[in-house]
């Protein structure tokens, strides 16, 4: 590999690496999972790591020629991303997953059967858009515009493919972590992380109407 391969290839790992924030998203992750055994949590976590991966590896060869296509600015999918995980922050905060849980457990136990799977939270909100973000769409779309050879998408592509991985790696050993705190932790754990990604959510939302408008 030529010293500007590996240039390339080391600076597009580091921006992935910044963007996607494996261990920033596990806490996240292992609190929406905690509620499922480990082979639910390992299901949601290779299945979330392959709708991402599908995700970020399609829109980094066609999303451009796609936004474009639709009239979608970056900016649009920012504010939009921001609203939809602004709506999970607020389920967090608020246990509202946990209320319709009982609710449906209710239901359940009516009708004399003890067992309710975990919701599949793979797709939404875990693929997409907490590991296949707007800033992480956004920057593989750039990469590959920017690119002129196929050594250089090769390159950027291993470094976005590693990342990936890595998220995979993280996520499966991520899932006991909460299990083991009990639910009371969990539960608290739950709502500062809900609390954090509100304001992750407000944030993506003001990025995205500054840049819509073009305000400083």
């Amino acid at each position: 590999m030529s010293p500007e391969l590996i240039t390339l290839f080391s600076a597009s790992f580091v921006t992935f690496f910044v963007l996607i924030d494996a261990i920033g998203v596990a806490p996240i992750f292992a609190t929406l999972t905690a509620q499922g055994d480990a082979a639910y949590r390992r299901r949601m976590a290779i299945k979330s790591t392959i709708v991402a991966t599908i995700i970020i590896f399609a829109f980094a060869f066609g999303g451009a020629w796609l936004l474009d296509a639709m009239h979608i600015s970056i900016d649009a999918f920012k504010a939009a991303g921001g609203v939809l995980l602004f709506l999970i922050a607020l389920d967090m905060v608020f246990e509202k997953r946990t209320e319709r849980r009982e609710n449906r457990a209710e239901g359940v136990m009516a009708d004399h059967d003890t067992s309710l799977p975990p919701e599949d939270v793979s797709v939404f909100p875990i693929g997409i858009p907490m590991i296949a973000g707007p800033g992480t769409i956004a920057t593989a779309m750039f990469y590959m515009t920017d690119v002129q050879t196929i050594a250089e998408q090769a390159a950027v592509g291993l470094a976005l493919g590693l990342n990936l991985v890595l998220v995979l790696v993280i996520f499966i050993a991520a899932g006991p972590i909460v299990k083991a705190m009990g639910e009371s932790v969990a539960g608290a754990l739950t709502r500062i992380l809900g609390v954090i990604l509100a304001a992750l959510s407000v944030q993506l939302l003001i990025d995205g109407i500054k840049g819509a408008f073009g305000l400083a």
